[in-house]
């Protein structure tokens, strides 16, 4: 799509959910963050969807076009040019005639460059903001001055907030925790730190009779109760902390909170981040390819270290993009940590190999590590090399495909369009 089409097709959308939420009134929950954006949307939409009609961003629809499209309950037009008109005549049927729509709408809020922030609070005003996690090194930092710089960027949203309006903190990450200084709204924070609102505790891993990795279980402590909270499928503590952010909301909002844990435990977990799914030769994959950061990845990593399975523990890990200047120390240190936490590395892409290098330093044999340059070559590799009980784990940036791996080991092919993230056809047609 040409670029001065696309900016008067944004525009046009824009100023037609300005009109829409005005005319219809929607209480707004809007989250941002570097990591688990899309997770804590779908455990709010879990939430939120038990007690009312709720609409939230499809996919990862976080950007400038993507908040419209969401609010108009539309499709992406993708480079069809048809499809973004008929999304504009949809807009104008909202506003000209009644509809039923949505009591809440659960929105990703993304930002890729600077000013992006600054566009969204001019039009979109929420009921609840969500802050998740920033990290030491966010994605996309390339393209702002600083670490600082784009903390303050994600910051902005809070200035969307309404008088009586939420803002809900990650407690674990510092930088997310000074932003409590910058609001007069009512803070309520979540993690696993002693002063949090809503306390995550006693995390694990479960296992089935015969030993294999089932899922996480963990207990969610607030104002004197505790409740298990047990999710099947996954693993990673960024499914705890989205758990924990959509109790927050639940607690602020005044919900009930045992129906919030049933329905949280219920939540539908998107494809690619962190998902348990059976491989070849009755191997266990664990599925993070939807994106990756350092701090993403290295918690993948240290999950992976943690499970207790009886074959051979695999890190398949691609580049790591949007990361500027501090591109090869944050692949070195990956590459670090790898080796305690894994006994075969195999990277992928021409950044990755910063990755072999920091797992070098750090003591990890040459013979245990495999280089590729796309994952379409690893994928056939790991066809043949997949043995019996290995545990993989595969991960990279959006743009590294690392979900064709994936499905060059998935025991359930019949299933990959549902299993899989990008396997939209514009995705699938891309090389």
């Amino acid at each position: 799509m040409k670029t001065t089409f696309k900016k008067l097709i944004s525009y046009i959308l824009k100023k037609e959910s300005q009109i829409v939420l005005w005319k219809y009134k929607p209480k707004v929950v809007a989250i941002t963050g570097s990591v688990g954006k899309t997770s804590t949307k779908d455990a709010v939409y879990a939430v939120v969807s038990s007690v009312s009609y709720v609409r939230k961003s499809e996919k990862s629809y976080n950007s400038e076009i993507g908040l419209p499209l969401t609010v108009l309950g539309c499709p992406n037009g993708w480079n069809n040019p048809y499809i973004w008109i008929k999304n504009i005549l949809k807009g104008l049927w909202l506003i000209i005639w009644p509809h039923k729509y949505p009591k809440w709408l659960i929105l990703e809020v993304g930002v890729g460059k600077p000013g992006d922030m600054r566009q969204t609070a001019s039009w979109l005003k929420s009921d609840v903001v969500i802050i998740t996690a920033i990290g030491e090194t966010p994605v996309h930092i390339e393209f702002f001055n600083s670490r600082n710089h784009l903390i303050k960027e994600k910051s902005g949203l809070i200035k969307t907030l309404k008088k009586d309006g939420i803002l809900i903190l990650n407690a674990d990450d510092e930088a997310v925790m000074e932003m409590k200084i910058t609001t007069k709204n009512r803070v309520i924070t979540y993690g696993f730190k002693e002063d949090a609102d809503i306390r995550g505790s006693e995390d694990t891993i479960f296992y089935s009779n015969e030993g294999v990795p089932r899922g996480i279980i963990f207990r969610v402590d607030q104002g004197g109760s505790s409740l298990p909270v047990i999710i099947s499928g996954v693993f990673g503590r960024n499914h705890m902390y989205a758990s924990l952010a959509a109790l927050a909301v639940s607690f602020g909002l005044k919900f009930n909170m045992i129906n919030a844990v049933n329905s949280v435990k219920k939540y539908e977990v998107p494809p690619g981040r962190m998902c348990l799914l059976e491989g070849i030769n009755n191997s266990i994959i664990i599925d993070d390819t939807y994106n990756s950061s350092p701090f993403a990845c290295e918690s993948a990593l240290k999950t992976l270290g943690s499970i207790q399975n009886k074959g051979r523990k695999i890190a398949v890990l691609g580049d790591m993009l949007e990361l500027g200047k501090h591109t090869e120390e944050a692949h070195k240190n990956i590459g670090k940590i790898a080796k305690e936490n894994s006994e075969i590395l195999v990277v992928v892409g021409l950044r990755a190999k910063a990755i072999k290098d920091g797992a070098l330093d750090a003591g990890m044999k040459q013979k245990n590590i495999l280089e590729f340059n796309n994952s379409r070559e690893v994928g056939e590799f790991l066809r043949t090399f997949i043995k019996d009980n290995d545990l993989i784990l595969i991960k990279g940036s959006q743009s590294m495909r690392m979900e064709r791996a994936v499905e060059s080991i998935l025991k359930d092919q019949e299933n990959k369009n549902k299993l899989l993230v990008r396997q939209d056809p514009e995705w699938i047609e891309k090389e």
